[in-house]
């Protein structure tokens, strides 16, 4: 008799697996019994903090997903006979497809596809343990499922659908885990925001859209969009996602933006089911310009932008206004042809001249734009507004509820006057407040010119609150969905402290970074350490106190050791200390610097090794590394502050007269030797200093570069 235990709130792609090996044991013996219990949780409350938990009558519970797969091969040895190592090997290498940051997975996953080249299975000749668990792994990370289900990978996709087609049962031990999570998002709402938003029409089905302009890359701003519109297409609902780009505007667009907005959607786990362009659409809305022109409910205008501007402010009707039909057809011919004539003229829809809502005050829908579109090139000199085409594009595409921020509230009339007048498909809007964070622009326009004027060193500067730069600066993707969704639809407006956002991020790198040690340069003391062997040595130490599922680091010890200035001006004579990873020492001597300026300056120690010590009872634990026995590495710790200075500009702020000053703060210190091993992108913990990113990983001549990644507690931020 066993018993497995599943948090059903927890990364699938660590819970799947374990569940299909015992459901593989009960489908290979039918005397097999186990006993399978989901808990609405994230983490099973025990102390091992773990997702899972199985017990055999007779044999203490193992926690870690590692632990309980084998723990179930071995209890029931149902696959005897198999090549035992090899599928031991590919169990451990399924939490390479964890990640659901594509970039980590995609080699792995590649690799995987490689080594199925004429194999139907991933080990021999049948089905073992190992096609388990990575297909459940696979199958639980959502990025990874996207990717396998497009196809491109055609060995991967060909096993992916070999495997669930030839063994049934798979379907169900996937549909019992997902109940319960489309249960919990039933009856329950989203850890502290409510979807309870009481949609209308959602029984006749949900077709959302998320229709960026491909004019710069995704911000925090769009990432909520983005996240809201995938959460109730494909969770709250078992509706459609669109991502549609309002490819609108040429002088703004550029095909290198249209794909970094597709690869930051894969990033944050976001699978469209269908990718449009407003560019597929413009011969339908021009057409429907041409009928508004026809039925007099749009004019052509010349009114320079400024008058314009007044006058809609004003409630004054532009001299244009009562233009007949054939003269206004004839100016957007013009306009169609792009000559010196053309370009003078736009389209503005009749609606109002003095509607208290000024966006109802004969906006503009179509404009002459020369310049070639990156999809259609020179095929059209005239192009639709966003205000145009979004109402009817949404109605030709089948969207039924479009949510979008606050900001467009009072546009909602204009969007449906779009649709009424021209007797389209009626959409259900919901709108939902955008995100701002303190000392943060969200603009496009403001963003670009920092890229331009050299204040970042980029769109994926980690400073900028690009997708690509807080990712850059060590953003998970989970803790990203579970802040945004934390949000949820609310219309209430506020400013985010980034704080909350880093606290966020903690939650998922805590439990899994590495732990190293790192020392920085600057007045770094040497001390020597009595009791220590002559000779010096290394030891296996874990990389994780509390999760052995991390591996193991070499720790190197010798008589001479390296200590940060700091530590060592706080020192006492004859004080007892612990040495991080060694134990306890007491300082014998302290020398000081001879120079009357630096007189504070420690120059040298003496330590006496007091291994039998407390550590309970010593004020400082301190992090050194061995002068000997390993190869120190290089390491640039970089930190940053915000960009600006003023939690919220207003709209008559100058940002040049707001910017920081001083926003990069860079340390040059020593790291210990498993630092080498190191890949870029990879998130580690350097004791006592903070969790860092790395962004350039150590090449012999090249020093490592490691960003800090804030964790809610610093004053420094986004």
């Amino acid at each position: 008799m066993a018993a497995l235990t599943i948090a059903s709130k927890a990364n699938q792609a660590i819970t799947l697996p374990a569940l299909l090996v015992a459901q593989y044991a009960r489908e290979a013996d039918p005397n097999v019994k186990i006993v399978i219990e989901f808990k609405d949780v994230e983490v099973l409350d025990s102390s091992e903090k773990s997702e899972l938990e199985f017990a055999m009558t007779g044999k203490p519970p193992v926690f870690a997903s590692s632990q309980v797969i084998r723990e179930l091969l071995q209890g029931f040895p149902f696959w005897q006979g198999h090549s035992e190592d090899l599928v031991y090997e590919w169990i451990a290498r399924a939490r390479e497809f964890v990640s659901t940051d594509f970039r980590s997975i995609e080699a792995p996953l590649l690799e995987l596809d490689s080594h199925l080249t004429l194999r139907s299975y991933v080990v021999g000749y049948t089905v073992t343990p190992a096609d388990f668990v990575v297909w459940g792994a696979i199958r639980g990370n959502k990025v990874a499922y996207a990717a396998v289900k497009k196809g491109v990978m055609l060995n991967l996709s060909r096993w992916f659908t070999f495997v669930e087609e030839r063994h049934l049962w798979i379907a169900s031990a996937v549909q019992s885990l997902n109940a319960h999570a489309q249960e919990r998002r039933a009856n329950k709402s989203k850890e502290g925001a409510s979807y309870d938003i009481a949609l209308p029409d959602t029984d006749k089905g949900v077709v959302t859209r998320f229709p960026p302009e491909p004019s710069g890359y995704l911000h925090i701003g769009h990432a909520k969009a983005a996240c809201l519109n995938d959460y109730f297409a494909h969770e709250m609902y078992q509706g459609t996602l669109i991502c549609r780009f309002d490819d609108t505007n040429p002088s703004k667009e550029k095909e290198e933006f249209q794909d970094a907005i597709v690869e930051d959607l894969a990033l944050m786990g976001i699978k469209p089911d269908k990718t449009t362009y407003t560019s597929d659409y413009f011969q339908e809305l021009y057409d429907y310009c041409v009928t508004l022109l026809k039925d007099g409910k749009a004019y052509a205008d010349d009114t320079e932008r400024e008058t314009m501007q007044h006058e809609r402010m004003h409630g004054i009707a532009s001299k244009r206004r009562d233009a007949t039909v054939d003269e206004n057809l004839a100016r957007f011919e013009e306009m169609k042809k792009g000559n010196d004539e053309g370009v003078r003229w736009c389209v503005r829809a009749k609606m109002s001249v003095d509607n208290p809502n000024k966006a109802m005050r004969d906006p503009v829908i179509y404009r002459c734009n020369p310049q070639p579109h990156h999809r259609t090139g020179t095929r059209w000199k005239v192009y639709p507004t966003y205000d145009f085409a979004c109402p009817l594009v949404d109605s030709m595409e089948g969207i039924t509820h479009a949510l979008r921020t606050m900001e467009y509230r009072d546009r909602n009339p204009q969007y449906n006057w779009m649709l009424d007048t021209l007797n389209l498909r009626k959409v259900h809007i919901w709108d939902f407040a955008r995100m701002n964070f303190i000392r943060t622009l969200l603009s496009k326009r403001k963003l670009a010119k920092f890229v331009e004027t050299g204040v970042v060193w980029g769109w994926d500067d980690p400073r900028f609150p690009t997708i690509r730069g807080i990712r850059r600066r060590g953003m998970t993707i989970d803790a990203l969905r579970e802040f945004i969704l934390k949000q949820g639809p609310s219309r209430n407006i506020v400013n985010l402290d980034w704080t909350t956002f880093w606290a966020t991020n903690k939650k998922y790198i805590d439990p899994v970074a590495p732990r190293h040690t790192a020392i920085e340069l600057e007045n770094a003391v040497t001390a020597t350490v009595k009791g220590a062997r002559v000779a010096p040595y290394t030891e296996d130490k874990p990389k994780h106190g509390k999760n052995p599922e991390v591996g193991t680091k070499k720790v190197a010890y010798s008589s001479e050791i390296l200590i940060e200035q700091a530590d060592a001006q706080a020192f006492g004579q004859d004080e007892e200390i612990t040495l991080m990873n060694w134990g306890n020492a007491i300082v014998r001597s302290i020398s000081h610097s001879l120079n009357p300026i630096h007189r504070s300056l420690v120059t040298s120690l003496e330590l006496e090794l007091h291994l039998q010590g407390d550590v309970k009872k010593t004020k400082q634990k301190i992090t050194w590394l061995a002068k000997s026995g390993q190869e120190p590495i290089p390491v640039e710790l970089v930190d940053f502050d915000y960009l600006i200075t003023k939690d919220k500009l207003e709209e008559d702020d100058n940002v040049d007269d707001f910017l920081n000053p001083k926003t990069e703060f860079r340390t040059e210190a020593v790291a210990d030797g498993n630092v080498a091993e190191l890949k870029e992108n990879d998130v580690i913990q350097f004791e006592r200093k903070g969790y860092f990113r790395v962004d350039r990983a150590f090449r012999h001549g090249e020093k490592a570069v490691m960003f800090c990644i804030p964790t809610g507690k610093e004053n420094k931020g986004k």
